[in-house]
């Protein structure tokens, strides 16, 4: 969840934090081939990985408990740009800060190994163990393009580059999670991960300690959770407006039947509800067949270049005649307005502001709406003004797709259920984690 552009995986899909761009070899485009890479300073024959997790053999019986897992995030949109949560990693854990990325697959640590290129992180880098992820192991072919080769068939090499022009460049090593079931159950499966040994950070926002990725893709932690039979093979949000919030996997802390729910496209390798229609204050506007997407790491939302300019003439239209002006010195979004004083927070000028939508189709006869009110697409600057959170993403190279970020998904809960392919959101109260299904307001 990161200030800045957007966040899916795939090779030709952009990610401005989240969305990455590509997962490749690092024999394919990168100056440190596998043959030189700092893997080779270690003692190969040394390398005895060790068991799976004690909790394998119970993992049946946790997945009928029906548990989630559940982890506080902090940050907030606007002043910080950012969202983060903190994982225990390594025997003994040890806390690391990693932002959380519905738009690319990869988990990944700026690593030890030793490290060729590190930015600065809030904790010491990863030391990786001795369990290497073997070349043909799925979830490192998951990572590849389809014809790469095994240069290196003891180690996986990967390299993810994001669309703000932040890359990792590592190796895939497994490693202890200590997770926590909502049931109270302490799990520590041993998990797959990057070590990231050169990172370049991106124009958006400096790299933490690292990504938690929670695409579709095998690599993902929400797929090998599910694959370990540990929580079922769903992931959540739920982000406040006050700044923080919390993120689920498992699917016990929602009633399906009080969430709206919109079918995943198969052809889809994101989360996507599917081609949207936009509503500006509850009227067509004309802005239809937008594929949508849904991305945690991006902070803001992008709609492309002609639904930007439209939505934007739409609220200007709708501004005239109100008690603001542009701003043109404000430099901290595009498209920002002055008052007759300088504003607090967005309740001091939601009233003057539309609410817009978009309508997804799910059947013939039945639509369902994504309902983003004006708190929900406003921020107020350090100046007192206010400022609209939607940009134009074609500006923001992510070519015609349109993303719903951060902004937008706040005071909601939002779900990706990929079991059923569908993802879902209801209105929710995220200042407190919940303990059971009543939560939704």
């Amino acid at each position: 969840m990161k200030n800045g552009e957007a966040g899916f995986v795939v090779v030709f899909l952009i990610s401005l934090w989240g969305l990455a761009l590509s997962s490749s070899s690092s024999s394919s485009s990168s100056s440190y081939s596998s043959s030189s890479s700092p893997w080779d300073f270690y003692d190969q024959s040394r390398w005895n990985p060790p068991g799976s997790s004690p909790m394998a053999s119970s993992s049946m019986l946790l997945n009928r408990v029906g548990s989630s897992i559940v982890l506080p995030i902090h940050g907030n949109v606007y002043p910080i740009g950012a969202y983060n949560l903190t994982l225990l990693i390594g025997q003994p854990p040890k806390p690391y800060f990693l932002d959380p990325d519905t738009g690319s697959d990869l988990t990944w640590l700026q690593c030890d190994a030793p490290c060729v290129k590190c930015t600065e992180a809030p904790h010491p880098l990863y030391q990786p163990n001795n369990d290497l992820v073997i070349c043909r192991d799925p979830i490192c072919a998951s990572l590849q393009p389809g014809d790469y080769r095994c240069e290196s068939p003891q180690q996986c090499d990967y390299e993810v580059e994001y669309a703000d022009g932040g890359s990792s460049l590592g190796v895939l090593v497994k490693d202890v999670f200590s997770l926590r079931l909502s049931s109270g159950i302490q799990l520590s499966p041993r998990l797959a991960l990057g070590c990231g040994y050169d990172q370049l950070p991106g124009s958006s926002h400096p790299f933490l300690d690292g990504v938690l990725g929670l695409g579709r893709g095998k690599s993902s932690l929400t797929s090998q959770l599910s694959s370990q039979g540990l929580v079922r093979n769903v992931v959540g949000h739920c982000i406040s407006s006050r700044g923080g919030g919390y993120l689920f996997f498992g699917d016990d802390l929602y009633d399906a039947s009080r969430i709206t729910w919109s079918s995943m496209p198969r052809e889809s390798k994101h989360y996507s509800p599917g081609v949207a229609e936009l509503l500006f204050a509850g009227k067509p506007t004309g802005v239809k067949n937008m594929f949508i997407l849904l991305d945690s790491g991006s902070s803001y939302t992008y709609l492309s270049s002609q639904a930007y300019q439209d939505f934007a003439f739409f609220v200007k239209k709708d501004l005239m005649g109100k008690p603001f002006k542009e701003a043109l010195d404000d430099p901290t979004l595009p498209l920002c307005w002055k008052g007759r004083r300088p504003y607090k927070n967005t309740r001091d000028v939601k009233k003057y502001f539309k609410p817009f939508a978009l309508n997804f189709a799910s059947g013939a006869k039945f639509k369902t709406r994504f309902e983003i009110p004006p708190e929900s697409y406003l921020i107020i600057s350090s100046k007192g003004n206010v400022c609209l959170g939607v940009l134009n993403g074609t500006e923001a190279g992510l070519q015609n797709y349109n993303i719903v970020g951060d902004i937008s998904m706040q005071d909601k809960m939002v779900i990706y259920d990929n079991e059923r392919q569908m993802i879902g959101w209801a209105p929710a109260s995220c200042d407190r984690i919940p303990k059971s299904k009543a939560f939704l307001s």
